[in-house]
Formats: C-alpha cells, structure tokens, sequence
C-alpha cells in the first residue's frame, strides 16, 4: 500500500509517528484516489477495515482509531482497533449504552465530535472514563451508503481539541470512500462464499452420486434432507460428505 506523491517518491501508508507528516490529504490530489485503490487491492473484508483504521489513524492525526459494525442496538461489535484503549473506548459504549460512536451508527446525526471528553456533557458516564484512560479528543463519523449503514469510524486523540471543523471535513471524504469499500469487500467476501459452499455441494454431490448410484437431483435431496433433519447448514453437511466421503454417520 503505498502514496505517490508528484515527486515520483513512494511512502509507505503506516500508522506509527513517522507516517504522519508524510500524509497531509489536504494538499495531496492523489491521496483518495490511492486509498480506493490501495482497499479495492485488499482481499477481504477484514483486511479492509483493518486498511480503513490505519489511513484513518495516519490521515487524520489522530492517536487511534477504530471501527465498530452495527447489527442493531444491542448488537455492535469492534471490527478493528489500533490500540487496547480503543477497543476499551467501544466496549465501554455498548456496555454503558452510550458514547458517540454508538450514536453516530445509530443516531440521526452522522458524525459526532468532541472536543474534550472530560467536560462534554452529552454522554457523561462514557466520558468521565475514557477521559480516565487518556482519551480526550474524538471524532466520530457514520459509515454507510445509500442502501445500508454498516458502522462508525472512530478517531481518538490524547489531547483536548484534536479535531476542528477542517478534520470533519476530511474525515466525510474519508467515510464516504471507506463506505463503498467496505460494501465492495463485504459483497465480494459474501459472493465468495457463495461460490465456495456451491463448489463444495457440488463435490458432495458427486460422491453421493458415485457411492449409491443417485442422480444429481437425488443427490441434491439427499443432502437438503440431512441438513433439514438435522438442523445443520447445507455447506456443513456437504463439507462433512467432502471430507468423509460418505454421509456423517455412515
């Protein structure tokens, strides 16, 4: 993964200190057009999201960052985080039931910023601990598209006042393009599977076929029958015939 500024020079997209004065998304054109690239590359899911906290971390100047997924309310869960305070800052929302990451994949309102965790007001239970932990700048910002929102991009700074309006509006580029990455990957990662578990159905199929002289229908019925009888995915069922070369329990 790499920038390429004008000068022709490669830099390394990292997320310790030295990153940070190499990376200025305000004055480089490239540097959108390079992370597109650079999470399109990625080759799941996860690598991307752990690609988005990175840039994130490094664009922004943040001290961490994080990502958290919304299933519902009460099913959120850290995707990535590039410190244990991080992760610490998201358990504690969803244990707490409050915190602007939470808000900001649930809420009405897109991002959330604030400027010093001890003294906000909005979620003082949160705030008054992760103020205890060294977090005293955040700036959380809606991941989503048109169809669907997926989770929060999360930014933590040690000092009060990280995050200006200038921030804000980097981090919304940022989030848009971090959107249709993460929903690229996802429905490639899901396309994936798919193609696997048909892969692997078919497989099974053939050694039903060839063990007990069935037809690919029969085969098929075989294999939809145990797994409704038994309660057990399609694909494990077809995963245990590949491996065993007979029906589970045979």
């Amino acid at each position: 993964m790499s920038l390429r500024p004008k000068t022709g020079r490669v830099h390394p997209v990292t997320t310790d200190e030295q990153a940070k004065p190499l990376i200025d998304p305000m004055t480089e054109p490239s540097y959108f057009a390079d992370m597109a690239l650079d999470l399109h590359d990625e080759p799941t899911a996860e690598r991307t999201i752990d690609r988005i906290a990175e840039y994130a971390k490094a664009a922004m100047r943040s001290d961490d960052a994080g990502i958290l997924l919304v299933h519902s309310r009460r099913r959120v869960e850290t995707a990535t985080a590039t410190s244990e305070r991080a992760e610490r800052a998201h358990d504690l929302q969803t244990e707490l039931d409050e915190g602007p990451c939470l808000d900001a994949l649930t809420g009405d309102e897109s991002y959330y910023l604030i400027g010093d965790t001890a003294t906000d007001p909005r979620w003082p239970q949160w705030g008054k601990i992760v103020a205890e932990l060294g977090i005293r700048s955040v700036l959380s910002i809606r991941l989503e598209t048109r169809a669907r929102r997926y989770g929060s991009l999360n930014l933590y700074g040690s000092e009060p006042e990280m995050f200006g309006p200038d921030d804000l509006a980097v981090a919304a580029i940022f989030g848009r393009h971090a959107s249709i990455a993460l929903a690229t990957s996802q429905e490639t990662d899901g396309l994936q599977r798919a193609m696997d578990a048909r892969k692997v159905i078919g497989i099974a199929m053939g050694i039903l076929m060839e063990r007990y002289a069935l037809d690919p229908d029969r085969a098929f019925d075989v294999l939809q029958r145990y797994s409704q009888t038994n309660n057990i995915k399609l694909r494990e069922v077809a995963q245990q015939v590949a491996d065993r070369r007979a029906l589970p329990g045979n």
